[in-house]
């Protein structure tokens, strides 16, 4: 059982982390050991530290332990800036695993900061699992392809009804395709890391900064080995925010728009010039 009392800090916090890894499962559910969660945890762990952040790792966990961690603790622990979560596990589309084999709906896990707690406070989920089977080949740079229309769409569009407001979603790949991961890790997390510690890029706003992850990510990485060898990986990125968010900036370096919310854009619209409507 998780000490919830320890958990339940009253104090505020101003930039709060918390990594949930699961990388060893019970012999009997048949999924694999992950190799590279542990050295995932620990980039993650060392480079948010140096970002600000207070962080919190917890390893293989139950369904039941996960549930209750962000039921029972972390939705309900006060922050002033923004919280962050990380969620890393074998998975399929809307879920990820505990270590007991049983699935963890990633809709309730959303759906429990909407709440008063984490109300116009920035949140951020990094999923690091399989959302299917299928591997991306990738695309030439100059090529259009479909969307994959038979990509679980009821699943999909279910968790984006279940994120609540102010809250940025990134998954390590796209509905219905795997994500990669070997013992150095994962090539998400590591694009992730590795930019926020790049000169200048920390002090982006953050879905300008995911941007550049997936960017990073999508023409730089390929797997190896003769099975996968060339296989490509795509983050997904889902975002409910209705203002401008700092979160790993360091301090007096945003560019002063943080905290604009997209209503008082709306308001402000008032005063600029009146344009005749037109259809484009």
């Amino acid at each position: 059982m998780l000490q919830l009392e320890k958990l339940l800090n009253p104090g505020r916090q101003g930039r709060r982390a918390v990594i949930v890894s699961v990388g060893e499962f019970y012999p009997q559910v048949g999924l694999q050991r992950r190799p590279g969660a542990s050295r995932d945890a620990k980039r993650l762990h060392k480079t948010l530290m140096k970002m600000g952040f207070k962080v919190d790792i917890h390893q293989d966990l139950s369904s039941g332990e996960i549930y209750e961690l962000f039921e029972q603790a972390e939705s309900r622990r006060p922050v002033e800036d923004c919280f962050l979560a990380v969620l890393s596990s074998h998975g399929e589309e809307g879920c990820v695993y505990g270590w007991d084999g049983e699935p963890v709906q990633l809709s309730h896990i959303f759906a429990y900061f909407d709440n008063k707690c984490m109300e116009k406070k920035t949140k951020v989920f990094l999923i690091q699992a399989c959302r299917g089977d299928a591997l991306d080949d990738g695309v030439e740079v100059d090529a259009a392809a479909d969307a994959d229309a038979d990509a679980s769409a009821a699943c999909v569009f279910q968790q984006c009804l279940s994120v609540p407001l102010d809250t940025v979603v990134m998954y390590a790949t796209a509905p219905g395709y795997a994500a990669f991961m070997n013992a150095a890790g994962s090539p998400f997390f590591k694009a992730f890391c590795d930019l926020l510690l790049e000169d200048g890029q920390r002090d982006l706003e953050l879905t300008r900064l995911l941007t550049r992850v997936s960017h990073r990510l999508a023409y730089t990485f390929q797997a190896r080995g003769p099975a996968l060898d060339g296989k490509k990986e795509m983050p997904w990125l889902l975002t409910r925010m209705t203002r401008e968010a700092f979160p790993f900036a360091e301090p007096g370096k945003t560019s002063g728009a943080s905290g604009l919310s997209a209503t008082s854009l709306v308001h402000d619209a008032t005063s600029m010039r009146a344009r005749t409507p037109s259809i484009s």
